[in-house]
């Protein structure tokens, strides 16, 4: 009979440590998720039509901060030029010279003229303005994929850098888009980048 009482408060202190026990995993978690949120990852919503048809008014986009350094064809966060966090895709690096336009209308980056039909909005075109600029060394020149409704490098050419983009600047690579469902894809580089030297 004495026994039985021991039993049932052993019980109940398991039912307690449980409960600690899920609530230290559950504040580790959340820990974990705000680290991961300020240090590695952001989310990102799709303000504007600039990035369309790549990115849409909506969509929400995964951005990796620890993407290292920028380079041709991605696509960056940025703290633009208004100061607010501005998406566009990064056309030149510091060194090269990127220009508008060739024989064929098309945009050019050391010379090789840029294949932009897998990311160029269909009813768009590479630019409405030429433009020919040395980009400096540090400095990204940055464009949407809509481009007669994204104001980008070619809009800001007034301002300090020639309408480039410091790197320190950038906030990450958008990796993926993840909302909504059905429009979820990673982003990758364009293969026409590959061809610039």
């Amino acid at each position: 009979m004495a026994a039985e009482p021991e039993v049932g408060k052993r019980k109940k202190r398991g039912k307690g440590g449980g409960l600690r026990e899920s609530l230290f995993l559950l504040v580790c978690g959340v820990l974990v998720a705000l680290l991961l949120q300020v240090f590695v990852f952001q989310s990102f919503h799709i303000p504007s039509e600039s990035m369309e048809s790549t990115l849409l008014v909506g969509d929400r986009v995964v951005v990796n901060k620890l993407h290292g350094a920028s380079e041709r064809g991605d696509i960056v966060v940025f703290s633009g030029w208004n100061d607010q966090d501005t998406i566009k895709r990064v056309i030149a690096v510091g060194g090269d010279t990127v220009k508008c336009c060739d024989a064929k209308r098309r945009i050019t980056v050391n010379g090789v003229p840029l294949d932009e039909s897998s990311y160029l909005y269909s009813e768009d075109f590479p630019s409405g303005d030429e433009f020919e600029k040395v980009v400096p060394k540090g400095r990204l020149w940055v464009m949407g994929d809509h481009r007669t409704a994204s104001a980008d490098s070619r809009a800001q050419e007034e301002r300090l850098g020639e309408g480039t983009v410091s790197e320190e600047d950038v906030i990450g690579r958008a990796v993926a888009i993840y909302w909504p469902f059905s429009r979820a894809t990673v982003l990758s580089r364009p293969e026409s980048f590959l061809k610039v030297r």
